[in-house]
């Protein structure tokens, strides 16, 4: 089965496999959304079933708390959690600060929310995620309906002034409407290249009436495990400021490949 697998897909899976560990017994854990984040709940989907962990998890998106149900976890709310020992979850780019750019899947602020309301945050992805200077991903920013237009203007006019070097923004579509996120909310997407401070953007841009929150994690993630296409698996630790590699064997495991459309 894992032959199928393209060199991305494993990079995701033995990053997915690796970051499970760090799951123990009893705990509430945050499940992120997105393609390599759904590898992750599949594995530890696995661990709750074969080896009969006992976790609780907070899903951010409804399709990561349908797959999640669908693998055996048992999903809350985050009210009915109220605080998680950690969360795992991909990245659109992470640069060596382990700061981040998220919400290419839309649901940013959940995302946000879940991982600022836990103990830890570990982000799994492939090498392509890692950037010296983040920007190259388009920025997503969540904005109320009302005044849409108003609020992309003067986000425009405030990232003039910001260390970046494009200053494009274009409303995310869905088809031919407005692409509209959990929350009801649109999405402007910022087209930047490169963003030279990050925590200065995101305090800028959330000064913006009509902002709900942007796509930047600053301060967020603890440590990011990087997969490979031949299984190698790198760990990075921010906080230890260590790095540390290990190897994921393939395990052919019907259960966890079928049908995994993400």
């Amino acid at each position: 089965m894992t032959g199928e697998l393209s060199p991305i897909d494993k990079a995701k899976f033995v990053a997915a496999k690796r970051a499970v560990e760090f799951v123990e017994d009893g705990m509430r854990v945050g499940l992120g959304t997105g393609s390599t984040a759904a590898w992750m709940v599949r594995c530890l989907g696995e661990l709750v079933r074969h080896d009969g962990l006992n976790v609780i998890g907070v899903p951010t998106s409804t399709r990561t708390a349908e797959l999640a149900r669908s693998v055996g976890i048992k999903v809350v709310s985050l009210d009915e959690a109220k605080w998680l020992d950690l969360t795992i979850d991909g990245a659109d780019e992470f640069d060596g600060d382990l700061n981040l750019i998220k919400g290419g899947g839309g649901a940013l602020l959940q995302e946000k929310i879940v991982a600022t309301a836990s103990d830890q945050m570990v982000v799994i992805a492939d090498a392509a995620k890692a950037v010296e200077t983040l920007g190259a991903f388009p920025l997503p920013v969540e904005v109320i309906p009302f005044g849409w237009q108003t609020s992309k203007a003067l986000i425009e006019e405030m990232i003039g002034s910001l260390d970046v070097m494009g200053y494009l923004s274009a409303l995310r579509m869905n088809g031919d409407r407005p692409y509209v996120t959990e929350e009801g909310n649109y999405i402007i997407d910022l087209h930047l290249k490169r963003i030279g401070n990050p925590r200065q953007m995101a305090m800028v841009i959330n000064q913006v009436p009509g902002v709900v929150e942007n796509g930047l994690f600053i301060d967020i993630c603890d440590q990011v495990v990087v997969g490979y296409g031949d299984g190698r698996v790198e760990t990075r630790d921010i906080n230890n400021g260590t790095v540390e590699e290990s190897q994921i064997e393939f395990v052919e495991s019907d259960n966890l490949f079928r049908d995994l459309n993400d």
